[in-house]
C-alpha cells in the first residue's frame, strides 16, 4: 500500500485537491478534521486543552472557543508548543488507525491531508508528497476572503509555514492548483499512474 502526504500553504487549494482525491475514490485521512473533532466536547483533548487553556473556554456553550484558542496559540509560540505536544500524538494515533485499517481493508493507496507535514516531519510517514500551489497573488486572493482574515494575519500565517518554494522543492509531485478543477483532476490523475 502507498501512503501519500498531501500538503500546500495556506490558500493554496489543497481541499479542493482532496475532495478530488475523494472523488477518485481513494480514502483520505483529513487531519485538521481530526484536530476539530478532538477538541469537540466528546473528543480525546478536549478536557486536557481546556485545563491548558481556560481563556478559551466557553463557561455558557461548555466548549472550547476554537477562535479564542487559535488566538492565544497564535501569538504564543510557547503556548502554540504545549497545544501541539497535546494534540500531535493524538492525531499520529489516528492517522495510525486510519492507514492500519485501509490495509486491512486491501486498500493500495491512501493519503493523509496534513497542512503542516513538513513542519512536523510527517514527510517520513509517507512514501510519496503531493504538495499543492498556487501563483501568491491568487493565494492572497483565497486567504483574505475568509471571515476575520486580514493582511497581517495572512502574513503572520505563512511565517509559520515551511515556504512554498521549500515544499515544492521537496515534492514528489506538484499540483498547480491555480488553472480550475478540472486541470487539478488531470494533474492529480497523473500523478498516481506515475505511482503504479
Amino acid at each position: 500500500m502507498k501512503i501519500i502526504g498531501l500538503t500546500g500553504s495556506v490558500g493554496m487549494g489543497k481541499s479542493v485537491a482532496a475532495s478530488l482525491l475523494r472523488r477518485l475514490r481513494i480514502p483520505v485521512h483529513d487531519s485538521d478534521a481530526a484536530i476539530h473533532e478532538m477538541l469537540s466536547p466528546t473528543g480525546e483533548a478536549f478536557t486536557l486543552v481546556a485545563r491548558m487553556f481556560p481563556s478559551a473556554w466557553d463557561m455558557k456553550k461548555r466548549i472550547i472557543d476554537r477562535r479564542k484558542l487559535g488566538e492565544i496559540v497564535f501569538n504564543d509560540p510557547e503556548a502554540r508548543r504545549k497545544l501541539e505536544a497535546v494534540l500531535h500524538p493524538f492525531v499520529w494515533a489516528r492517522q495510525r488507525k486510519f492507514v492500519l485499517k485501509a490495509r486491512r481493508m486491501g486498500v493500495k493507496r491512501v493519503v493523509l491531508d496534513i497542512p503542516l507535514l513538513y513542519e512536523t516531519g510527517s514527510e517520513r510517514k509517507c512514501d510519496a508528497v503531493m504538495v499543492v500551489t498556487a501563483p501568491y497573488l491568487l493565494q492572497r486572493q483565497r486567504v483574505l476572503r475568509r471571515a476575520n482574515m486580514t493582511e497581517q494575519k495572512f502574513h503572520a500565517i505563512l511565517a509559520l509555514q515551511v515556504p512554498d518554494i521549500e515544499k515544492r522543492r521537496r515534492a514528489d509531485y506538484v499540483i498547480h492548483s491555480g488553472l480550475g478543477r478540472a486541470f487539478s483532476l488531470q494533474q492529480i490523475k497523473a500523478f498516481l499512474r506515475s505511482l503504479r
